[in-house]
């Protein structure tokens, strides 16, 4: 269920990241709002997350990783930024950095 509620706040992350993008290329109050009111949603969830068992430091750095991911492609994707080579070796290692904190439940799996 932690994982659910996890998924949640990268999501409402993400989309108060764009009203705040959005908010910082065109100035219009509702957009800061609106970014403001994704950023207090997302946090409900972070909240869920850590009661449902998510543990402080696993779910922190799930979402450090989960939002950072997701705001490049948003980034990339919609506003048309560059991503270099270093911040792309960052990602990897952030992927990495998931398998490694799912290794044990992965190895029962098999």
């Amino acid at each position: 269920m932690w994982i659910f509620a996890l998924l949640l706040l990268i999501l409402f992350e993400a989309i108060a990241d764009i009203f705040a993008k959005n908010y910082s290329l065109k100035g219009q109050a509702s957009y800061w709002v609106l970014a403001i009111g994704g950023y207090i949603i997302a946090n409900v969830f972070w909240l869920w997350s850590i009661r449902k068992g998510s543990g402080l430091a696993r779910g922190a750095v799930l979402f450090s990783i989960g939002s950072a991911v997701l705001g490049v492609l948003i980034g990339t994707i919609m506003y048309g930024e560059k991503i270099g080579k270093v911040e792309l070796a960052g990602i990897v290692v952030g992927m990495i950095a998931i398998v490694l904190i799912f290794w044990s439940d992965l190895a029962t799996l098999v």
